[in-house]
């Protein structure tokens, strides 16, 4: 019997991603926003009939995480609007103009053809979290005398930044849209890493003493992460 690529659930239509992992012992359900599909890990020799009856039982939950993921989500295309460092710009297309992409005011103009917009945006937004979470990083890290090995600025599925034994921490460029205070904390939770390689109680109380936004951030990212997170 092969792996549906979809499951219905009356009117909702969810695409599936499957992945089988010799590491799980158990079938794990979680969303891909980027893919705006469900992502089902499980063993590999599971049965196949006792992971769609699972899906069954959590479909309240499937239904109920995917509607909100597609309300929440936004793409970068003519006309709409997108949070960048927090602050709202409008995409304006300019198809005869030349230079790629560029903020003026409230509007992020964009050039070029329209099948391109899209990837420019993106190319734009990359550009600009290079730039922008490098150096705030850069601040945190110098107030608290803490110095990593190497910085990364990445596109990740799920994860907003990591910190690996070597010192070397990746921040997800998609970080570029969120307010101030949620970058902040964000780039305080993996430079914490730097002291305590876990998440223990030592490293939470390292954390907040590097940030205040902690709770206002972990609030703001329940609430609007995904939607940072599936933007394209």
């Amino acid at each position: 019997m092969p792996h549906p690529e979809t499951l219905q659930f009356g009117t909702v239509t969810v695409p599936l991603i499957w992945r089988a992992s010799p590491r799980t012992r158990r079938v794990s359900l979680r969303l891909d926003p980027k893919k705006q599909a469900l992502l089902i890990t499980y063993p590999p020799t599971y049965p196949l009939q006792h992971i769609l009856d699972f899906l069954q039982k959590q479909q309240k939950w499937i239904i109920a995480r995917f509607e909100k993921l597609k309300s929440q989500s936004f793409s970068f295309l003519d006309g709409n609007t997108i949070p960048i460092a927090g602050k709202l710009y409008t995409i304006q297309h300019q198809p005869q103009g030349r230079g790629g992409a560029w903020l003026d005011g409230d509007t992020l103009i964009v050039t070029g053809q329209s099948d391109f917009i899209a990837r420019r945006v993106t190319d734009f937004l990359k550009h600009h979290a290079r730039i922008l979470l490098t150096e705030e990083l850069r601040h945190i890290a110098q107030a608290a005398n803490l110095t990593p090995s190497k910085v990364d600025i990445r596109d990740t599925a799920s994860r907003w930044g990591s910190c690996n034994s070597a010192g070397r921490i990746m921040l997800s460029w998609r970080l570029v849209m969120a307010p101030h205070p949620v970058r902040h904390y964000i780039i305080a939770h993996e430079l914490a890493h730097l002291k305590h390689m876990n998440h223990s109680a030592n490293f939470w109380s390292y954390t907040d003493t590097l940030t205040p936004h902690r709770k206002q951030a972990e609030a703001w990212l329940k609430l609007y992460g995904t939607s940072l997170l599936s933007a394209q």
